[in-house]
């Protein structure tokens, strides 16, 4: 008598998925995700098309993943940085110090998050991007009102414009960083910072 046979799920090692997903993060990045097929993340994983869906049910899920995960270990450090009970001036130099680190482990998932985010919010799958936006700024935007009311920073100082322009100076260096280079996150966002908390003309 003919049997019905079920389809087995293979489950990938956790270090197996992690570099699934460092490609399919990798090629996300580059080609951006509608343009993106599995066959082509399959490629450079040296699978064929189909093996890939033993792992992920869909590049939507992978794409999912890659997002998710970023986002979890982004709040974690920047959770542990707004509990810590710093000043004004501290705070922004420890959140911009935990994107750069943040930018050394996912610089792939930052590439696709600045890339996608405003239309993947929109899917109901992704709707969290759009909550992690909203904390995102509050907490920045919180962080300088403090600072201006405490007088660490200059009274005049344009909050939302303020927020806008560290933003996008710290989060663009996904678009070259590359970890393992010259100079490690700690000493990338030391620079920045001096930069942006103390200018680059000498003082007379």
């Amino acid at each position: 008598m003919p049997t019905n046979k079920k389809k087995t799920q293979v489950t990938a090692s956790p270090e197996r998925r992690r570099e699934l997903l460092a490609t399919a993060a990798e090629v996300f990045a580059a080609q951006g995700y509608n343009a993106t097929t599995v066959r082509k993340i399959a490629d450079e994983a040296g699978l064929l098309a189909g093996s890939l869906y033993y792992h992920f049910d869909s590049k939507e899920s992978m794409l999912d993943e890659i997002l998710s995960t970023f986002l979890t270990e982004l709040w974690e450090g920047y959770d542990a940085v707004l509990a810590a009970g710093l000043g004004p001036r501290e705070t922004i130099e420890a959140l911009v110090t935990e994107s750069f680190r943040e930018i050394d482990r996912h610089r792939a998932a930052v590439a696709i998050y600045q890339k996608e985010a405003k239309h993947l919010a929109a899917l109901d799958r992704f709707h969290y991007l759009s909550d992690s936006q909203q904390k995102f700024e509050k907490a920045w935007l919180g962080t300088l009102e403090r600072g201006v009311a405490s007088q660490a920073f200059r009274a005049d100082l344009d909050i939302r414009l303020t927020y806008r322009f560290v933003r996008d100076t710290v989060w663009v260096a996904a678009s070259w960083y590359r970890p393992g280079g010259r100079h490690s996150p700690e000493e990338i966002a030391r620079q920045y910072l001096s930069m942006v908390l103390d200018g680059i003309a000498v003082r007379t």
